[in-house]
């Protein structure tokens, strides 16, 4: 099994390091610090060494921050933690709705008298820190960068991974790495940068056409790299982690040790490109001391990351196919589970992910799951990012809903695709409640745009179906997905907060949801892609843009009030189950084949 259900942390540890903690500050002569869940790669994905904020706090959410003083200690997290954050912390914590409330004012209400709080500047970015300065000028409350505190006290802190890299093929790819060296060094000759500063790893891995295995559930390798104007490029990680890289990056990649990083920060001559939202702090601060300019810019290979290939969306259609047919058998064994439960069989959530993992490691090109499945039966299902473990494992009940949230890494794909199904007979308001999240999916699915639009343009067509009865979610509609890189993958968005314009290749997935804490969770999650809209007859000629489905899986139709659907609406339910059925069924036979055909007929 990739996915274990241990309890990684548990609410009575946290007290005793806080309390460590704060003599760690005090003897540092400060009156705080702050704890992010981020590493100096600032990913969601951190290895167990980085893994700072659970250990300190109990809380394994992949977004949040903690900020220690003398008297309060508060653990900073967003809609979809909420209700998990509460199981996982101790009283000695306070819960900080966040963003509502920001780290600024919260420090100004909590150091009335001013004082000075510490931060490691590995692990926060310039933008964030010059915020937080910025927001507290007059305040009285300095921020000081200083050595991790956490560190000093965590007595038997993990060592760092040292998984060994391997080559991406270029048939995968679409462009050799070459071509991308070349391309983007270009862009920062004509900007007049000698260099650019590489700290997400993902990019990294991207542009080398390498992966990794330095953490679970992201095929990448960590380190940094400075990519320069000649196509050349630095690399910083160790050298056992690049052992037979040599003939793929063929000299004009060399390899030094990480500790040689800051030095040779220091010694670049600028102007250098350094991205002020994902560079550590620490970066910026070690150019500005040795007198190196910096140009501030994004990162240059986010967006053509984002922009997949002809090849990479080839072959993630491919990779779906092939998910579709494990999430299709193991669709089937629930549903025959379900059966079972309603005549007293006990069938818990941990039995649901471990099947759910069978059938895809039976394709035998599962390579890992993409994250932790979240199965939530029941009120668990509210729980958005919910992770069983042995101690919350839980039964399916009858009347039920069971939400499914998950995603397989395939060297040629990485997947995520959420259903919820009903455990027997589901009522006529968790079928309103689905329904709604539906009309939301299909909202997206079938939409038109015009090109230069952002992903906070599309969010409200996915939310208004819920706005009309006074329902919403707490999470952003899409996030952006790599090709075997992370299933989380920016800039591309669709969320009130998104900005970047949708581009035709970037891959996101499209999940509306709705969540009722203590009853039940509902979401619905495809992947789709953007694509050049293909022409309407007697449309006016605009550049528009539309998304491709390539998630193939039936939808659950017991839980569609189909009298709540437009006959548009009702046209895509049934045309999106055709294409299921056409797409699958020439590689199933038997039950399976059959209970596809059934889940796809037309309503």
């Amino acid at each position: 099994m990739f996915q274990s259900f241990d309890t990684p942390s548990r609410p009575e540890q946290g007290p005793p390091r806080l309390a460590d903690l704060r003599h760690a500050i005090a003897d540092a002569g400060l009156e705080g610090f702050l704890v992010p869940r981020a590493d100096a790669h600032q990913g969601e994905y951190v290895a167990p060494c980085d893994d700072r904020l659970a250990w300190l706090t109990g809380f394994t959410g992949s977004a949040g921050f903690c900020i220690v003083l003398p008297a309060v200690a508060g653990v900073f997290v967003d809609g979809r933690y909420r209700v998990q954050v509460r199981n996982q912390v101790a009283d000695a914590f306070s819960v900080v709705h966040w963003p509502e409330t920001k780290p600024a004012p919260w420090l100004v209400q909590n150091l009335p008298m001013g004082g000075r709080v510490g931060f490691d500047p590995w692990l926060h970015t310039a933008d964030e820190i010059d915020t937080l300065r910025r927001d507290l000028e007059q305040s009285g409350i300095e921020m000081v960068a200083t050595r991790n505190l956490v560190d000093r006290i965590w007595a038997d802190r993990p060592a760092p991974p040292q998984g060994v890299a391997e080559v991406y093929p270029e048939r995968l790819a679409g462009r050799s790495h070459h071509d991308k060296r070349s391309a983007i060094a270009a862009t920062l000759r004509e900007a007049g940068q000698a260099a650019a500063i590489l700290t997400l790893p993902d990019s990294i891995c991207w542009l080398l056409n390498i992966r990794g295995t330095d953490l679970p559930r992201v095929p990448i390798m960590q380190a940094f790299a400075i990519l320069h104007d000649d196509a050349t490029v630095s690399l910083f990680a160790d050298a056992a982690k690049c052992a037979g890289l040599a003939e793929h990056l063929d000299g004009s990649v060399r390899c030094f040790p990480p500790a040689s990083f800051e030095a040779a920060l220091a010694a670049l001559g600028g102007p250098v490109r350094v991205d002020r939202a994902t560079a550590p702090r620490a970066v910026s601060r070690i150019l500005e001391d040795a007198g190196v300019d910096i140009a501030w810019g994004n990162d240059p290979c986010i967006l053509p990351k984002a922009r997949k290939t002809d090849a990479e969306i080839t072959a993630s259609r491919a990779a779906h196919v092939r998910d579709a047919i494990a999430m299709c058998g193991f669709l089937h064994w629930l549903d025959v589970e379900a059966e079972a439960v309603t005549r007293g069989k006990r069938v818990t959530e941990i039995d649901v992910v471990r099947a759910l993992e069978g059938f895809r490691r039976a394709t035998g090109a599962l390579r890992d799951i993409s994250f932790d499945t979240i199965a939530g039966s029941g009120p668990n299902g509210a729980i958005v990012h919910y992770r069983v473990t042995e101690d919350s494992d839980r039964a399916l009940a009858p009347g039920e809903l069971m939400l499914v949230d998950s995603g397989g890494q395939y060297l040629d794909g990485t997947t995520d695709i959420t259903r919820t199904i009903a455990i027997g007979t589901p009522d006529d308001e968790q079928r309103a409640c689905f329904t709604r999240v539906l009309q939301g999916m299909i909202a997206i699915s079938r939409a038109r745009w015009p090109r230069g639009l952002a992903g906070r343009d599309l969010d409200a067509l996915a939310r208004f179906p819920l706005w009309t009865a006074g329902l919403d979610y707490d999470h952003g509609t899409g996030h952006g997905v790599g090709v075997f890189l992370s299933v989380h993958e920016g800039p591309q968005r669709i969320s009130r907060a998104s900005d970047t314009a949708l581009a035709p290749g970037m891959i996101l997935s499209n999940e509306p949801g709705y969540y009722r804490e203590g009853a039940f969770g509902i979401r619905i999650e495809n992947l789709i892609v953007v694509q050049q809209a293909p022409p309407l007859p007697g449309a006016d000629a605009r550049d528009m843009l539309s998304f491709e489905t390539l998630t193939w899986v039936p939808i659950d139709r017991r839980l569609v009030d189909t009298a709540m659907l437009s006959r548009d609406e009702r046209a895509w339910l049934n045309a999106y189950h055709a294409e299921v059925a056409a797409k699958l069924t020439p590689h199933l036979d038997g039950a399976v084949r059959d209970w596809v055909l059934h889940a796809t007929a037309a309503i």
